[in-house]
This record gives C-alpha cells, sequence and structure tokens, in this order.
C-alpha cells in the first residue's frame, strides 16, 4: 500500500507589509461572482507568511505555500519571489533663491 502525500496549498499574492521581523502579509485577490448580480467582484484575503531571510519588500510579487503552523496567525510561507516591485526613486530639486 503507497502512502498519499497531501498537496500543499500555494497562492499567488502582493506584499503589503514586511515590518515585522521575519514576516511580511501578503494580500491575494480573486475573482467571484456577486451572489444577486452575476458580476465579477475582486475580492481579496491577507495572509501573514514567513519570509525566513527578510528578502521581501512592499509591493514584490510572491509565491506563498501553506505550512505547519508557525505562530498564531502565520500558516504559511514565502516559497519564491516572482517578481520585484520596482525602486521608488525621490528627487527633490532644490532650489537657490
Amino acid at each position: 500500500m503507497e502512502e498519499r502525500k497531501a498537496q500543499r496549498k500555494v497562492r499567488r499574492g502582493i506584499v503589503v507589509s514586511n515590518k515585522m521581523d521575519k514576516t511580511v502579509v501578503v494580500r491575494v485577490d480573486r475573482m467571484a461572482k456577486h451572489a444577486l448580480y452575476d458580476k465579477p467582484v475582486l475580492k481579496s484575503k491577507k495572509f501573514m507568511a514567513h519570509d525566513e531571510e527578510n528578502a521581501c519588500s512592499i509591493g514584490d510579487k510572491v509565491l506563498i505555500e501553506e505550512t505547519r503552523p508557525l505562530s498564531k496567525r502565520k500558516r504559511w510561507k514565502v516559497v519564491k519571489i516572482l517578481e520585484r516591485a520596482p525602486l521608488m526613486e525621490y528627487t527633490e530639486s532644490i532650489e537657490e533663491e
């Protein structure tokens, strides 16, 4: 008899917060149909995910995978950074009068 290993859930999302140590908050969007009007509606959910190297920054597109409970609210881990957020360059022009 061979054992079947359960597939872990995998989601794609965008990092919305990285203020914690080794933890990021990832927003996962999905399209759902409105119950009454049958119009597509964008629904989103936020997951706390483990980021061991603190490699993620806000705006990065990441792949997260379900894992064992790591803390009270953290049950996901970052598997891969799919796309880096574009760097914001702030240029201040100092005008001398």
